[in-house]
C-alpha cells in the first residue's frame, strides 16, 4: 500500500520549504521565524510513478527551542517506528549543531533506509562546506537547495529506489473500515460495543489503546475489516504530540482503508484536529461516515440534530454529501445504523455506472445549463465516462477542458450526486479534450 516517507529534523532548517516543493502546493505557512510551520504538514507526493506519503514532523510542535530539545526525539521516534523511510535535513548555514548530532544517534540504529540531506546548498563553496556533515556518521549525503528545488531530483531517485516495493496480497481483500478521530472521542468504546467484548481496555486517559488493531466482524451478511487506530504508542506528557500521534496513526489508516468512521465527541464539535482527519480521508478520497458520539450527552431539544448537523455540515463545504449519525457507544444507540451506513458508503464508492446510462442522464442537463462561455469560445461538452478506478473519477470530453472552471465542474459534480447517490464518496471531475 502506500509508503510514508518522514522529513525530520531541527527547526529552522526548511523542511518545510523542501516539503511544499515536493507536493507543489502553498499547504504550510512558511516564515523565517522558528517554529512556524502551522497546520498541513502531510501530502501526497509522485515521483517516477511511484506515490508516496509525505510527512513533516517539524510541525507538530509550537514553542521554544527548549521544548523542542526534547519533542524532537520523540518526533524522530515516532518517524522511525511508522516511516518507511527517513529524510533527516540539516542546514548549511549553521552547520553541525548538538541537536543534529542527537538526531543523528537515534538515526544511525534504524534498518530504514535514512538520507540526510543538506539544504541551502546554492553555490559551490556551499556545496565545500557541507563535507562537514560526513561528522553525523551516516554516510553519503544530498545537497539540496530548496528554495530552488536543485538537487531534489537525484534525492527522489534514490528515495523511491529504497521505498519498499508493494506487496500484492493474493488473498481476497476484506474491505477495510477504519475508525479514526482524535484521541478520547470513544473510537474503542464505539469497537467494543459492536464487537461486544471489552478485548481493549478502555480508560479515560487519551491514548491508552497501544496499536492499531485489525477486527474481522461479519453483519448483514457482510463481511469487513474493522481497524482501530486509537493506537497511539507512548503516554504523553505533552499535549501537542498526542496531536501528532494522533494524526500520524490515521495518516496510515486513512491511506489502507476503503472507508472511514470518524468519530467525534458531540461536545467538542467538528473542531480543528477532526476537520484536518476529515480532509485528509476527502483527500486521499476513501468513503466518509461521521459519526457524533456521546450523544445521549448532550442536552436536547426537538431541533437539536438538525441544527447540530447543520454546523457540521457549514465546515466540510464544499463536499457536504457525507452521511452524520448520532450514537451512544455507551448506550449502544445507533451503532449498528453506523456500520449499515458505512456498507452504504463503501458500496456507493465502489459503483460503476453504465456510461450510455451517464450520457442519457447528464447530457440533456448539460445541455441546458451548458458551461459559460470563456473569451468568447463555447464549451461543448459530447460525451462522458466513468473511469476504471477503485473510486468513482468520471471523465467528460469536451472541445476545449481548459475553459470549463471550478464552478462548472462542481455543478456537474452535484448532478451526478443527485442522479446516482454517491453519498459519503469523494468523486473527481476531469475535463478531457475530445
Amino acid at each position: 500500500m502506500g509508503n510514508i516517507v518522514a522529513i525530520v529534523g531541527r527547526p529552522n532548517v526548511g523542511k518545510s520549504t523542501f516539503f511544499n516543493r515536493m507536493i507543489q502546493k502553498r499547504e504550510a505557512i512558511v516564515d523565517a521565524v522558528s517554529g512556524v510551520t502551522r497546520d498541513r504538514h502531510y501530502g501526497k507526493c509522485e515521483w517516477n510513478g511511484r506515490e508516496f506519503s509525505l510527512i513533516d514532523t517539524g510541525g507538530y510542535v509550537l514553542g521554544s527551542d527548549d521544548i523542542f530539545e526534547a519533542e524532537i526525539d520523540k518526533q524522530v521516534e515516532l518517524a522511525i517506528d511508522e516511516a518507511d523511510a527517513i529524510i533527516f535535513m540539516v542546514d548549511v548555514e549553521s552547520g553541525v549543531t548538538g541537536m543534529d548530532e542527537d538526531v543523528a544517534k537515534l538515526l544511525r540504529k534504524v534498518s530504514k533506509p535514512v538520507f540526510l540531506v543538506v539544504n541551502k546548498v546554492d553555490n559551490a563553496k556551499r556545496g565545500e562546506d557541507a563535507v562537514e556533515f560526513y561528522s553525523l556518521g551516516l554516510g553519503e549525503y544530498y545537497t539540496v537547495a530548496s528554495i530552488n528545488g536543485s538537487g531534489t531530483g537525484e534525492l527522489l531517485d534514490a528515495v523511491v529506489e529504497a521505498l519498499p516495493e508493494k506487496v500484492e496480497d493474493n488473498e481476497e481483500e476484506l474491505p477495510r473500515f477504519a475508525v479514526v478521530g482524535r484521541p478520547n472521542a470513544g473510537k474503542s468504546s464505539f469497537i467494543n460495543a459492536l464487537i461486544g467484548e471489552d478485548r481493549y481496555i478502555v480508560t479515560d486517559i487519551a491514548g491508552t489503546t497501544r496499536d492499531s488493531i485489525d477486527t474481522k466482524y461479519n453483519r448483514f451478511g457482510f463481511e469487513f475489516n474493522l481497524v482501530d487506530t486509537a493506537g497511539i504508542r507512548k503516554k504523553s506528557k505533552v499535549k501537542e504530540d498526542l496531536e501528532f500521534y494522533s494524526v500520524m496513526r490515521s495518516v496510515r489508516a486513512i491511506e489502507h482503508c476503503d472507508v472511514c468512521l470518524l468519530v467525534l465527541d458531540a461536545n467538542r464539535g467538528f473542531d480543528g484536529q477532526v476537520q484536518n482527519i476529515f480532509w485528509l480521508a476527502e483527500r486521499n478520497r476513501k468513503g466518509i461516515v461521521v459519526l457524533v458520539n456521546k450523544w445521549d450527552l448532550v442536552e436536547k431539544d426537538h431541533k437539536s440534530v438538525k441544527a447540530y448537523e447543520k454546523a457540521i455540515k457549514k465546515q466540510m463545504e464544499p463536499f457536504t454529501d457525507v452521511p452524520i449519525v448520532f450514537i451512544s457507544a455507551l448506550t449502544k444507540q445507533r451503532i449498528y445504523r453506523a456500520i449499515e451506513t458505512a456498507v452504504e458508503v463503501y458500496q456507493n464508492r465502489a459503483k460503476k455506472i453504465k456510461t450510455s446510462k451517464l450520457n442519457e442522464v447528464l447530457l440533456p442537463i448539460i445541455e441546458h445549463y451548458p458551461p459559460p462561455a470563456y473569451k468568447g469560445k463555447f464549451v461543448k461538452i459530447k460525451y462522458i465516462m466513468q473511469l476504471p478506478t477503485p473510486q468513482p473519477q468520471f471523465a467528460f470530453f469536451c472541445n476545449l477542458p481548459q475553459y470549463v472552471k471550478d464552478p462548472y465542474k462542481r455543478f456537474l459534480e452535484n448532478k451526478l450526486r443527485e442522479k446516482f447517490d454517491f453519498t459519503g464518496v469523494p468523486i473527481s471531475v476531469y475535463m478531457r479534450k475530445k
